[in-house]
């Protein structure tokens, strides 16, 4: 399989967690009594730095800039998988650091998420970790003169 293929299904697989994450991380099912917490964090308003806010602001806030963290890594392993060979060998680098961050996301979800976070976590790491092995692979670049 090529790079720009793994690359264009990490994208996907993104674009789904973003969507997932975006939609789903304010929900909470009855059954988990977590009601009045929840009605506490919504309550308790403080200020912080001349702004007033709740706990539940704050969340929102994590919650929200996680979707949009992951939307944008959507955008980048999609304009990764366009790039031709030879470019992608020159960006080792930040295709080693982007599958680094998804490892680190999966160590992450494996400790404090569950089965759906963990998933995705798991295959999206496999798919940028094999596309950055296999775009430094793919082009020996001739040195400069």
């Amino acid at each position: 399989m090529r790079a720009s293929m793994l690359y264009r299904i990490a994208a996907v697989l993104l674009l789904l967690f973003a969507a997932g994450h975006t939609l789903g991380f304010r929900q909470s099912d009855p059954a988990w009594g977590v009601d009045s917490l929840l009605a506490s964090m919504r309550s308790i308003h403080f200020d912080v730095q001349g702004f007033n806010r709740s706990y539940w602001d704050l969340f929102q806030a994590a919650g929200f800039s996680v979707g949009v963290f992951y939307l944008f890594a959507a955008i980048l392993a999609w304009q990764l998988g366009g790039l031709p060979a030879a470019s992608l060998t020159l960006m080792r680098g930040t295709a080693w650091a982007f599958a680094l961050c998804f490892a680190a996301i999966t160590v992450v979800s494996w400790r404090y998420l569950f089965i759906l976070p963990i998933a995705f976590s798991i295959v999206i790491t496999i798919c940028l970790t094999a596309a950055a092995w296999l775009s430094a692979k793919q082009v020996t670049i001739a040195p400069s003169r």
